[in-house]
């Protein structure tokens, strides 16, 4: 079966010359360009918030859940007390 690439979509984004110079210094450095910067950076943000949302999910149906943690039933006041 063949891979399908996925279609890429053009995105404009606005920057300052001094942040745009510093960007393409960093890109050089990475062997990239600022759009592949760019592209790095949302798709890693886009992933950890993804990786966030599940992780939460799963530690909302552990607490849903609940935990045995041992013991038996609770002492009374008399109980506890009992010299």
């Amino acid at each position: 079966m063949p891979v399908r690439k996925a279609r890429k979509q053009n995105v404009t984004v606005s920057l300052d010359p001094e942040t745009i110079h510093k960007a393409k210094v960093i890109a050089a450095q990475r062997s990239t360009s600022i759009s592949g910067l760019l592209a790095q950076q949302i798709a890693s943000l886009v992933d950890d918030d993804e990786d966030y949302r599940r992780t939460a999910r799963e530690a909302k149906a552990l607490l849903k859940k609940g935990f045995r943690l041992g013991g038996g039933k609770p002492l009374s006041r008399d109980e506890l007390h009992e010299r």
